[in-house]
C-alpha cells in the first residue's frame, strides 16, 4: 500500500520536473522564436511526441478512452489552455516580469478554491497549511524587488491567467481517469493549433529550423511528458495536492538557470527552498480517514479488483488492469484515502 501511496506523488514530482527545465530552456530559444508562436511549438511538439508514443505502444490499452460525456471538460481544458498565455501575455505588456512573475504563483491558489468550491474536493486544514508554505515559497523564490510590484490593469490580466490555468487544472483532473496520452495529445494539438493561428494573425513567426525543432522536443518533454505525469497524480491525488507538490517546478528552473547561467546562488532561494520542503512534507503526510458513502455511480476507467472499491463480477479468465463501463453499487465504509474521482463526497 506504502508503494501504492507513493505512485502518485512521483508522478507529480516528475511533472514538475519537467516542466521545471523548460523556462531556462525555452529563454535560450526565445532568441529567434517569438513568444507566442514558441508557446504554439511546445504545444504542439507535446501533441506530436505523444501521438508517436501511441503508434508505438500496444494497441490493446487497458486505459480508457475520452468518450462524448467527458467533452465539456475535454473542451474547457483546451481553450482555458490557449486563453491564459493569452491573457499572460497582455499582462506582461502591462506590467513588469517581476510583478507578473509574483502574481503567476496565484495559480496554486486558484487551482486549490475552484477544486474546493467548484469541484467539491476535499481540502483539510494540514493540506491548506501546507499550500500556504508552498504559496509563501513560490512568492519568495518570483519576489526579486519589492518596489516591482504594483496593482494595475496588467496585474488584473495576470490573476485572470492563473485563474484559467487554475480553472484547466480541474478539468484536466475530471479527466484524469481516461487515457493520459489521448489527453495529452488533444491538449498538444488543440492548444498548440490555436496559438499557432494566434501567432500567425500578429505576425510573430520565426522560420529557423533548427530552433523549431529545438522547441518541438522542448514540448515533448516539458509539456508532453510532463501533463501525462501530472494526469496520473490527479488520479489519486486530486487537483489541490497535486498542484501543491507540482509547484516545485519553479526550483528545478532555477536550480538549471544557475548552472545554464552562471547565476549565483541568492539567499531567497535557500530559505524558499526550506520553507517549500516543510510544505511538501505537510503535503505527503497528510492523512484523511473517515466514514463515508460512495453513491452509486456508472463509468469507465482503468482499474483492477485488489483496491476495495471494485467487486463487479467478471467472465472467468479476466483478471489485473483492465477497463470497461461498470457500476459501483452505494456503499459505506471507512479507510484512508485522497480525493480521486471515487472519493468526491462532502465532509
Amino acid at each position: 500500500m506504502k508503494n501504492k501511496a507513493l505512485a502518485p506523488i512521483t508522478f507529480a514530482i516528475l511533472a514538475a520536473v519537467c516542466y521545471g527545465v523548460s523556462a531556462p530552456l525555452a529563454k535560450i530559444l526565445l532568441a529567434e522564436i517569438p513568444s507566442t508562436q514558441m508557446a504554439a511549438l511546445l504545444y504542439l511538439g507535446a501533441g506530436l511526441g505523444m501521438a508517436f508514443v501511441s503508434i508505438l505502444g500496444r494497441k490493446d490499452s487497458k486505459e480508457a478512452k475520452i468518450t462524448k460525456k467527458e467533452l465539456p471538460y475535454t473542451l474547457g481544458m483546451v481553450l482555458l489552455d490557449i486563453a491564459a498565455p493569452i491573457l499572460l501575455m497582455l499582462g506582461l505588456n502591462m506590467t513588469t516580469p517581476a510583478n507578473a512573475s509574483l502574481l503567476n504563483n496565484f495559480e496554486i491558489v486558484a487551482t486549490s478554491l475552484i477544486a474546493l468550491l467548484i469541484f467539491k474536493e476535499s481540502i483539510g486544514k494540514r493540506m491548506w497549511l501546507a499550500i500556504t508554505f508552498i504559496t509563501l515559497s513560490s512568492l519568495i523564490l518570483s519576489f526579486e524587488n519589492i518596489s516591482s510590484f504594483s496593482f494595475s490593469t496588467g496585474s488584473l490580466l495576470v490573476l485572470a491567467a492563473c485563474l484559467c490555468w487554475g480553472l484547466e487544472n480541474n478539468c484536466t483532473r475530471m479527466l484524469s481517469l481516461k487515457n493520459p496520452i489521448q489527453i495529452v495529445i488533444i491538449k498538444g494539438f488543440g492548444s498548440g493549433i490555436g496559438a499557432l493561428i494566434i501567432a500567425f494573425s500578429v505576425k510573430e513567426l520565426s522560420y529557423n529550423a533548427i530552433y523549431i525543432v529545438s522547441a518541438l522536443l522542448l514540448g515533448f518533454f516539458s509539456y508532453g511528458l510532463s501533463v501525462f505525469f501530472y494526469i496520473k497524480a490527479q488520479r489519486e491525488l486530486g487537483a489541490a495536492r497535486t498542484s501543491a507538490y507540482y509547484a516545485i517546478a519553479p526550483f528545478v528552473g532555477t536550480t538549471l538557470s544557475f548552472i545554464i547561467f552562471s547565476q549565483p546562488l541568492t539567499v531567497s532561494f535557500v530559505v524558499a527552498l526550506l520553507i517549500m520542503v516543510i510544505g511538501a512534507y505537510l503535503a505527503a503526510v497528510e492523512k484523511h480517514d473517515h466514514l463515508h458513502t460512495h453513491e452509486e455511480v456508472e463509468h469507465d476507467h482503468r482499474h483492477s479488483h485488489d483496491d476495495n472499491h471494485h467487486s463487479h463480477h467478471h467472465e472467468p479468465g479476466l483478471t489485473g488492469e483492465h477497463s470497461h463501463v461498470h457500476v459501483h453499487s452505494k456503499t459505506t465504509h471507512d479507510h484512508g484515502h485522497t480525493p480521486d474521482i471515487h472519493h468526491i463526497h462532502s465532509h
